[in-house]
């Protein structure tokens, strides 16, 4: 399946990348606020939408709240709420007795956390309808390993938002392929894949492109190998092993996302999903780039890439 989203009348294309937004609030709103500020053609999101916990607001009655052991009234409830979801988690009101019901029974957590993912995501989704139905720029959308299935149905007929996991998508004059599982973590994650299925599904992507060598390949596992991929190694309990003063750093990305930009070279590969290892390298002929996330800050990590036909005139990481 090819769809064909036409760029604006320009030989140059400037692009915004970001990814793992893991649902900060005040990531997604810097994201939106950035394709205006910088004259984009397309903003590009490389997976990860949605946020990993529930905060719980715990109604303690008469008007009064709990929130993180702090006790406040209504003045301070929307504050709170406000702080929660800028660091990409969901807030929940209830009283403690329900809190213990739904932390308690992970049935219950799980139906609670898809009720408040979908919630938020719509609102997302009605955010930049709002601000860019008049607009020319598109907005892109790839899943990541922790975006469950029902997120993915969310973006049928959505307006502005195009969600590309699965098509060839023209940027500009460029062909766009998407991908968002990993390879197996210690997290055992929504959207993991053995190497060997992940290769057969990227092989099958590539074979339909007609021009590889100007294709943006917009993958969210990293390649293996490259300073792209490096996180804390952990140990059988899932903590950071250290020697000495110093954490133990080790290559944690996929090798067949390795394989096939080495076996296509497409003109750049844009990554995700290693938080810390934001950077760029050469594999062979191609760019690849991750710009690290910082959502539990409220910050938004991104990339601008300027391209033309068959080069890269240049990208510049950002932060704000």
């Amino acid at each position: 399946m090819r769809t064909i989203f036409k760029s604006r009348e320009s030989k140059k294309l400037k692009i915004l990348y970001t990814t793992d937004f893991h649902g900060s609030e005040a990531t997604y709103r810097k994201f939106l606020n950035a394709g205006k500020m910088y004259g984009l053609d397309y903003l590009i999101v490389g997976g990860d939408l949605t946020g990993k916990a529930l905060s719980p607001i715990i109604d303690l009655g008469e008007g009064r709240y709990s929130v993180q052991g702090k006790e406040m009234g209504q003045e301070g409830l929307e504050e709170a709420k406000k702080s929660i979801r800028n660091r990409g988690l969901y807030w929940v009101v209830c009283d403690r007795k329900e809190w213990i019901r739904i932390s308690e029974s992970q049935e219950v957590t799980d139906e609670v956390f898809k009720e408040k993912k979908i919630e938020v995501m719509k609102s997302w989704i009605a955010l930049a309808n709002e601000r860019y139905k008049d607009s020319k720029i598109k907005i892109f959308v790839n899943l990541g390993n922790d975006d469950q299935q029902y997120v993915a149905d969310l973006f049928k007929d959505t307006g502005v938002i195009q969600r590309t996991e699965g098509d060839v998508v023209m940027v500009g004059e460029h062909e766009m392929i998407s991908f968002g599982y990993v390879n197996p973590s210690p997290w055992h994650t929504p959207r993991e894949l053995p190497e060997e299925e992940i290769y057969i599904r990227l092989k099958e992507m590539t074979d339909k492109l007609s021009d590889p060598k100007t294709a943006v390949f917009n993958f969210h596992a990293p390649p293996y190998g490259t300073g792209l991929d490096m996180a804390p190694k952990l140990s059988a309990d899932l903590r950071p092993v250290a020697r000495g003063a110093e954490i133990t750093m080790e290559h944690v990305g996929s090798k067949s996302v390795t394989r096939i930009i080495e076996e296509v070279q497409p003109l750049i590969g844009l990554h995700g999903h290693i938080h810390e290892a934001k950077g760029f390298e050469k594999i062979g002929r191609t760019i690849v780039l991750n710009p690290g996330s910082e959502f539990g800050n409220g910050l938004l990590h991104a990339a601008i890439v300027i391209l033309e036909k068959e080069k890269i005139i240049g990208h510049q990481f950002i932060i704000g």
